[in-house]
């Protein structure tokens, strides 16, 4: 993947038929679009059945959540692996991991703590095999394709999580909790196997990434630990990061308030769903006209205004509004996730080409971590503020933070000098130099 880009392909402004045509890609979308359906049909089964088996409300939020904090510690120690063994072993593994866990929970009868402790050994290791898996589409897809695949990425993964949800409530109703996670695990197995057989078979230095062995001289946790800190201590990466994960945080504070709002409002029952449902349809809507129909450097032009408008609309729930305008201002909220697609190629462009899969895997790691915090600590704002005042102040988080990303990040990326030393590696084109740090 060239890590800097030519005028002309700075400009250049891919299709979706254009991403899908890349078979890598395909292959690595499609999987990845059917394990988030078995992840929500497998993450809201487990929950109903801790539920059932505790009656703790607590234990089962636990078992809802658990999935998501440790991925953090498993970047930290175990992400340099991402780089550093052969992708399909890497990602075929991930998928029969999973599996086996689902398998497990459906099948063997565990204590409470013992079941929770399989699904967090297992998100221990998720940050691996993300980190494989987007390595690869990093380096099969070039200059705007590659933003329109993790936009086509955004827009499959809030239609498999809606859809596992919805398998999720008919495979318990039908098939009872147990039965229902042997689905999650089968869904899991036919990812395993069509990547295991559709997937050539690359080591890591023929895919982009570092040879096993040349990294090799302290193991792979202090290798991670060394890479992250690499990472974290580059300010660009670190300002990049931090811009991909604050936003959504925040928004995750006040999303998961509105159970509790419609409840304070004395909405009729089920809007709440509704409520909830906004979110990711604006995301759906934003993703989709932003990533089609704008121009890579618009859509950078756009990062700061769509990052307020992420958090600009939840000022008004100071106001307590009904179902109409809570909805409106939700859906302006989703719309305003686009931002994320104008930090795709700067952030690409930031890493190092031998640390990608550990970058990718800590970037999703670390905002599933903040997505964990952020409901918990605006949670406990409720509690003095009410459910409408925490919800807006979520959204003067987020408003906060594009004003902190107005104060670094360029309206539109500079046009690369051209006279940067080029060389050859696998048939593509690499230059030398690197986007400037900001």
């Amino acid at each position: 993947m060239t890590p800097t880009a030519e005028p002309a392909q700075v400009n250049h402004r891919a299709t979706y038929r254009e991403v899908l045509a890349e078979p890598r890609f395909r292959l690595l979308f499609s999987t990845r679009t059917v394990a988030i359906t078995a992840d929500a049909l497998r993450i809201t089964t487990f929950s109903v059945l801790v539920f059932s088996a505790t009656g703790s409300a607590l234990l089962s939020a636990l078992a809802f959540g658990i999935g998501f904090i440790p991925q953090l510690f498993g970047s930290l120690l175990l992400g340099s692996l991402a780089d550093r063994l052969p992708p399909r072993a890497l990602i075929t593994g991930g998928y029969a991991l999973t599996c086996a866990a689902a398998l497990l929970l459906a099948l063997v009868r565990m204590p409470v703590a013992a079941s929770l402790g399989v699904v967090a050994l297992v998100a221990l290791a998720t940050p691996v095999f993300h980190g494989a898996s987007s390595r690869l589409v990093a380096q099969s897809l070039e200059g705007d394709a590659y933003v329109l695949g993790r936009s086509l990425n955004n827009i499959a993964a809030s239609g498999a999580q809606l859809f596992g949800l919805a398998l999720g409530g008919a495979a318990v109703a039908a098939l009872g909790p147990h039965r229902a996670l042997v689905v999650s695990a089968a869904l899991y197995l036919g990812c395993a196997l069509a990547v295991r057989i559709g997937l050539p078979r690359l080591q890591p230095g023929e895919s982009g990434g570092t040879p096993g062995g040349a990294q090799d001289d302290g193991g792979a946790v202090r290798a991670s630990l060394r890479g992250a800190g690499l990472l974290l201590r580059e300010r660009t990466v670190r300002r990049l990061m931090l811009a991909q994960w604050l936003p959504v945080a925040f928004v995750a504070g006040a999303e998961s308030l509105l159970v509790a709002y419609a409840g304070g409002r004395h909405f009729a029952p089920g809007w709440y769903a509704v409520l909830m449902g906004c979110l990711p349809v604006g995301m759906l809507v934003g993703d989709l006209l932003v990533g089609r129909l704008l121009p890579p450097p618009t859509r950078e032009r756009l990062v700061v205004p769509l990052t307020a408008l992420m958090g600009l609309p939840l000022l008004g729930f100071a106001a307590e509004p009904g179902v109409g305008v809570s909805s409106c201002l939700l859906l302006l909220c989703g719309f305003g996730f686009a931002y994320g697609l104008g930090l795709q190629r700067p952030f690409l462009d930031a890493l190092p080409q031998e640390g990608q899969g550990q970058a990718f895997g800590l970037l999703g790691s670390g905002s599933m971590t903040l997505q964990g915090v952020g409901p918990a600590c605006f949670g406990a704002v409720a509690a003095g503020v009410g459910t409408g005042g925490a919800i807006a102040l979520a959204g003067g988080a987020a408003a906060l933070t594009a004003g902190w990303i107005l104060t670094w990040h360029p309206p539109a990326s500079p046009v690369p000098v051209p006279n940067c030393s080029t060389g050859s590696e696998n048939g593509n084109e690499q230059h030398a130099c690197r986007s400037p740090a900001r």
